[in-house]
This record gives C-alpha cells, sequence and structure tokens, in this order.
C-alpha cells in the first residue's frame, strides 16, 4: 500500500476524551494532566491514561518542568492536521447561549497553535491575495515584491519566516470556514506583530482572540476589510 496507514492515528482522534484533549491544546498551549482532567471531564487516572496514548502515536509531547509535567501538541503540523480535520466534521452543536457566545467568538478569530484562524483570518488571506501581496504556490503562499515591503512596514519579517525550518506559509484549511487561512512562519509572524502592536488581544485560557478597536481601524483602512460581513450570522440553538 503506497499511502501511510492512517488507522492509527485515525482510531486515537476517534475517542471523544482524546479529542477532546487535543482540542484543548490546538491554540499551543502547555498543560497538566490534571488540567486537561478537569477540562473534559473524566478523572486524572483516565486522563493520564489517554494522555500516554496520544503521546506514544505522536500527537503531544512532554515538557517538564521541575516536578511538573506539561502536555502540548508534537508540533505545528498536529495543529493544522486537526484544523483541517475540523473542517470535514460537523460543526458543533450550540446547546445554550453560553455555547452560542463560545461558538460565534471562535468563529471570528481564535489563535491556532501561534497562528491566527477563524473569518478574520480567512478575510485576511483573501484580502492579502486580492491585493498581490501573497500568491499561492500549491499548499503553500510566496510573497511578493510588494509584499516584502507591505510586510515590513508592519514589522514582520518576512526573510527570518523564509529561513525558519517549518513550512513557510502554508494554506491551512479553516474548520469553522471551510477555506483556507495563512499558517506557517509567516502566520506565526502575523499574529506575533498584531498582538505586539496591540491591535489583536489574546486572553490567557481562551482560544477566542479580540480584535481590538486599534486593529478594527487596521483592517478597515490598510486591507479595506469589511467587517460588517463577518461571522455575526450566529449560530442557531439546536
Amino acid at each position: 500500500m503506497a499511502f501511510p496507514d492512517l488507522a492509527p492515528v485515525g482510531a486515537l482522534i476517534a475517542d471523544p476524551t482524546r479529542a477532546a484533549m487535543l482540542a484543548e491544546l490546538i491554540d499551543g498551549h502547555v498543560l497538566t494532566a490534571g488540567d486537561l482532567a478537569a477540562r473534559t471531564g473524566v478523572t486524572a487516572q483516565t486522563a493520564s491514561w489517554h494522555l500516554s496514548k496520544l503521546v506514544e502515536g505522536g500527537l503531544l509531547a512532554v515538557v517538564r518542568q521541575g516536578r511538573h509535567r506539561y502536555h502540548r501538541l508534537a508540533g505545528p503540523h498536529v495543529a493544522e492536521a486537526l484544523e483541517g480535520l475540523g473542517a470535514l466534521a460537523p460543526m458543533p452543536k450550540v446547546r445554550d447561549r453560553f455555547d452560542r457566545e463560545v461558538l460565534s467568538g471562535l468563529r471570528f478569530a481564535r489563535s491556532c497553535y501561534g497562528h491566527l484562524a477563524g473569518w478574520l483570518a480567512v478575510a485576511i488571506r483573501d484580502r492579502f491575495l486580492a491585493m498581490g501581496l501573497i500568491v499561492p504556490v500549491g499548499i503553500e503562499h510566496d510573497v511578493t515584491t510588494a509584499g516584502e515591503s507591505w510586510f515590513g512596514r508592519i514589522g514582520v519579517d518576512v526573510e527570518a519566516a523564509r529561513t525558519s525550518r517549518r513550512s513557510f506559509a502554508r494554506a491551512c484549511v479553516d474548520w469553522s470556514e471551510r477555506r483556507p487561512h495563512l499558517a506557517g512562519a509567516l502566520g506565526d509572524a502575523l499574529l506575533a506583530t498584531l498582538v505586539e502592536r496591540g491591535w489583536i488581544l489574546c486572553h490567557r485560557g481562551e482560544r477566542a482572540v479580540e480584535l481590538a478597536e486599534a486593529g478594527r481601524v487596521w483592517v478597515t483602512r490598510s486591507l479595506g476589510l469589511d467587517l460588517s460581513d463577518d461571522q455575526r450570522a450566529a449560530p442557531e440553538l439546536a
């Protein structure tokens, strides 16, 4: 069979508890077994068993700090694979207004292992393409000469992103929008710059990120993005 055996990885992700643990870590944070047990509603012993399976399967890595053991995704390739699988899965069911608010926030803008995802990320990539700042090259992108200047003006080091060991500017299919956003080293550098400038606000323990007022001005004036056409058609209650 001239294709990787997907069954072992599929079996790992198919378990609801393990899938929930992966989802908790997709933003790039590190969490202890106790944290993940609490967030997924299982006992500490059950969480440890599931986590050992994910580590053995190469989806998670363990970070040791003194006596503490933290878990994280094994790398950005895992986060991008999970986002891609999410685009194939049914949208999450909304059970109450709290779920609706959380899902609406995630659909608008969220972090995915260092890069921006959600409606905002997809819309920004679309504008980059329309403005001729980036061009698609298979599942990657390249930055044009005009793009190099534009990114440089806001503080994104394109050359440093190019020399990174990971993918440069990968098209990552967004699970909520079913269309690509910008991932890879360039996507990471872009989000880091937006956060540093105060245009995007990240809140500890939350995947959803906030577009600050200064950020709204930037995407409107610099990118010509129409924020009236965002994800405000929130998911209906089930």
